[in-house]
């Protein structure tokens, strides 16, 4: 016997529905449809009435309206014009429709506004530049509660030794507290996914510590680009050697100091390696003090990575 659809669906699927309304998931467009989770990432947010809240990707607005019911105001990010209409109407002639504010735009090319915390069901191609466009926001916000693809989210809390563990681990827990809070299986979304996802809070460290983003991502992008290799191997690719040639001279330059003569850059970067005891290191089992250890010991000698 076949079985009988449900007759119960949400108002606002009936309405996309009659509209016709096509969910484009080149955009990453899957809405989170289970009122549960929608509830949990809501919770885990721990608003306050005064908060201005930022949503990226709301669709049709099912997180969103649990969203401003308990916050001062929520800045909708949707890159879909179409998306964001079906937000608008959801609660227009609601006292809830004077606190919501939709953008309609890629979030990754817009200058983010204040808000105190981000929640939001990320389109999964956006994932890594939208993390570290958060982290690198000013002024601070409280927390951000955010659904990843899950092998994204266990790269993002991975630790030294991980197998998942990488450059996108370490550059977010430079910055960042990072917690995993909830797996989320592919049918709480319409439509499903092709992969589980997971729910994430993070929570930028204020104040960061003391080093220039750029230096350090410059170190971390060459240690990790043959993680299982040694340090000590890492360096020692022409490129490598020629983009850290091209820096310390720019340094001798503008501090105006003499390059020593028969100067040769692979024995400098070998002997800071060395003396440091980094030769036999491997980036996949470094914690956060032996790049921090080797970023000083690199610019101790007017060595810098940007």
């Amino acid at each position: 016997m076949p079985k009988v659809k449900s007759a119960k669906k949400s108002r606002v699927h009936q309405e996309v529905q009659k509209q016709g309304l096509n969910f484009n998931t080149g955009l990453g467009q899957h809405i989170l449809k289970n009122p549960l989770i929608i509830t949990s990432m809501v919770e885990k947010s721990a608003l306050r009435p005064t908060d201005v809240v930022l949503e990226v990707g709301p669709g049709t607005g099912n997180m969103t309206v649990k969203l401003l019911e308990k916050s001062k105001k929520v800045i909708a990010c949707e890159i879909d014009p179409r998306m964001a209409a079906e937000l608008q109407k959801r609660v227009q002639c609601t006292p809830l429709s004077s606190k919501l504010q939709v953008v309609v735009g890629d979030v990754l090319k817009t200058d983010l506004p204040y808000f105190d915390v981000c929640v939001a069901n990320l389109p999964y191609q956006i994932s890594s530049p939208f993390v570290f466009k958060l982290l690198l926001h000013r002024p601070f916000f409280r927390c951000a509660i955010l659904m990843f693809q899950r092998e994204f989210a266990q790269r993002l809390v991975a630790k030294p030794g991980d197998k998942l563990y990488c450059r996108l681990s370490i550059n977010t827990q430079l910055l960042a507290r990072v917690d995993h809070l909830i797996k989320v299986g592919k049918n709480n979304f319409r439509p499903p996914p092709k992969v589980e996802s997971s729910v994430v809070r993070i929570e930028p460290k204020i104040p960061p510590p003391p080093i220039n983003f750029q230096e350090w991502d410059g170190l971390t992008r060459i240690c990790f680009s043959r993680k299982n290799k040694t340090i000590g191997a890492a360096f020692r690719f022409s490129t490598v050697l020629e983009m850290l040639e091209k820096n310390y001279k720019i340094h001798c330059s503008v501090k105006n100091i003499p390059l020593p003569q028969n100067f040769d850059i692979k024995e400098k970067v070998e002997n800071i390696i060395i003396q440091n005891d980094y030769e036999k290191k491997r980036a996949r089992t470094m914690d956060m003090d032996d790049f921090l250890g080797l970023l000083h010991a690199f610019n101790a000698e007017g060595i810098h990575f940007a």
